[in-house]
């Protein structure tokens, strides 16, 4: 993306908190407050590192203890 079609650096942070907020339930003052590091790790998150390892027989089994199903 060019510099010229990238915007502004508050048009850029307006819509970045705007996805904050809807993303993360991030108020204004939450998004402000946070630094990169931990927007960064929240997306990356969200983004995923490639696919979750499926849970062995003895978290299941904690699961099934932990939520009964009657």
């Amino acid at each position: 993306m060019s510099l010229a079609r990238a915007g502004t650096f508050a048009e850029g942070a307006g819509r970045l908190a705007g996805l904050a907020g809807v993303a993360f339930g991030w108020s204004p003052d939450a998004f402000w407050r946070a630094t990169p590091a931990e927007l960064g790790a929240l997306v990356r998150a969200l983004a995923g590192d490639g696919p979750a390892a499926p849970p062995d027989a003895a978290t299941i089994a904690a699961l099934k203890r932990a939520f009964p199903d009657g």
